[in-house]
């Protein structure tokens, strides 16, 4: 961009003011608002603003009321809309002749008023569409798309902070590149390629929404080509066995600040290999035959991550945990939150005891000891707990398929055959539930063994009366 500030012409256009218009000339700053004529294409011309937006139009007689008018014809940009381009597109419409030119400047001044939209008013269109409650497969009522609290939150942190103010059309490519690198940079608090990756995956939704027939708020989205991000390391973090113990015996401890139940919903995830949000919702009425040979727990699709229902095989460890979280016949809800009854305990819950928790006032000083510090352990989260049970599975011998489907992951090779995905997705339904009941079982034996606990001969009749 040429950073040379050009005067603009004083007064009216005189009939020798006409240039013939550059790329290089539309690239220019001005001191004010200026406009160029092209000599080559009579009619086109050029509106650069003080911010360096270059925009086209073509200047017209209305044969109809005998009146000049002008069109827009579309913002400059290097790539996509250079001169050559806009002066392709008087041709073409001075060969409609007058009438059709008219008419097709009128349907323009609707579109325009559409495309003057700013980016943060097409924010707030998107994430009301985002929350607008439709009609799932399972038959419930949830928002269009379910996790648009976090696109929101990435749309209004970064996007909206930076762009909210410029017209949605104005936007480049280099804009949301320049805000992706100053994410990365560490211009937005601690720098973080994920959070950059996010924001260009909110960016994207967002444009390509704006610019779907219907809307046409933009006429192409600026999120295409942009250079690659450095890869993101994925976490390694697996406990050891002596951590394991560490952590189990430390979760039974009496003068732990964390209350029982969620003690216990993190010792859940270390023997079931479930994700948090699936297990903390657990239902009385979703768990099966805990008495039985084969018991198990059903988690329904609106708490899963790929939106398909998890039949899990529970363990006679997880059973024990289960039937100890369950204190009362009335309680529905297996992990029940300390403070509201009658709700689960919060989605964050298990993530604040690892880690503890901060002081509102003084993000440096710590206002409850996380349970990593208060047993000596290097810090780890819930997720890693997944991790180490399957890495347990792996070490005991479990094929990866196995083990995949605990963790309810897409299995993409078999004894190193490549499998369609068709197969698994419309053919196979099948749950695997012997395998995955015999990875269960063995990770909860390990578990045990590591730990120092007996498993028992017989299972602790309770009184609790769960859906057989």
């Amino acid at each position: 961009m040429d950073s040379n500030i050009t005067p603009s012409p004083a007064g009216k256009r005189g009939r020798n003011s006409s240039v013939i218009l550059t790329d290089r000339m539309c690239e220019k700053r001005v001191a004010q608002r200026a406009k160029f004529y092209d000599r080559k294409c009579p009619g086109l011309y050029i509106s650069i603003t003080t911010a360096g937006v270059a925009t086209f139009s073509f200047k017209f007689t209305d044969r109809t009321t005998g009146k000049q008018r002008a069109g827009w014809l579309g913002v400059y940009n290097p790539e996509t809309f250079t001169v050559e381009d806009a002066r392709s597109k008087v041709y073409g419409l001075k060969a409609m002749g007058g009438e059709a030119l008219a008419e097709t400047f009128r349907d323009q001044k609707a579109t325009k008023a559409k495309r003057g939209k700013t980016v943060s008013e097409i924010i707030d269109e998107r994430i009301t569409w985002m929350k607008t409650l439709v009609k799932k497969p399972d038959g419930e009522m949830r928002p269009r798309l379910e996790s648009w609290e976090n696109t929101a939150s990435h749309l209004d942190r970064f996007i909206r902070l930076r762009l909210g103010k410029k017209l949605a059309m104005e936007v480049t490519k280099h804009d949301i590149a320049t805000l992706s690198n100053d994410i990365v940079a560490g211009k937005f608090g601690k720098p973080s390629v994920s959070n950059a990756r996010h924001m260009r995956k909110a960016a994207s939704g967002l444009f390509n929404w704006a610019a779907e027939a219907g809307r046409d708020y933009v006429t192409a989205s600026p999120c295409v080509n942009l250079p690659k991000l450095d890869p993101e390391h994925p976490r390694t973090r697996v406990l050891s066995e002596d951590e394991i113990r560490t952590f189990w015996h430390g979760l039974d401890r009496d003068d732990l600040p964390w209350d029982r139940r969620t003690r216990l919903a993190l010792k859940f995830e270390l023997v079931t290999m479930l994700r948090s949000r699936e297990l903390l919702g657990a239902h009385r009425d979703e768990l099966f035959d805990l008495d039985g040979e084969h018991p198990r727990f059903d988690v329904p699709l609106k708490r899963v991550k790929k939106r398909r229902v998890i039949q899990q095989p529970l363990s006679n460890l997880a059973v024990e945990i289960i039937k100890e979280a369950l204190a009362s016949d009335d309680q529905q809800f297996v992990f029940e939150s300390p403070m509201y009854k009658g709700q689960p305990i919060h989605r964050k819950a298990m993530a604040d005891a690892l880690r503890g928790t901060k002081h509102e006032t003084n993000k440096d000083k710590t206002k409850t000891a996380g349970l990593c510090e208060l047993l000596g352990l290097k810090p780890f989260t819930p997720h890693d707990l997944r991790r180490t049970a399957a890495t347990l599975a792996g070490d005991l011998g479990f094929d990866d398929v196995w083990i995949a489907k605990c963790l309810d992951h897409a299995a993409s090779k078999k004894a190193e055959i490549v499998v369609p995905t068709v197969t698994g997705k419309v053919y196979n339904h099948s749950k695997r539930m012997k395998e995955k009941r015999a990875v269960m079982d063995g990770v909860a034996a390990e578990l045990r063994r590591i730990v120092g606990k007996q498993t028992p001969t017989t299972q602790a009749d309770t009184g609790l009366r769960l859906i057989a």
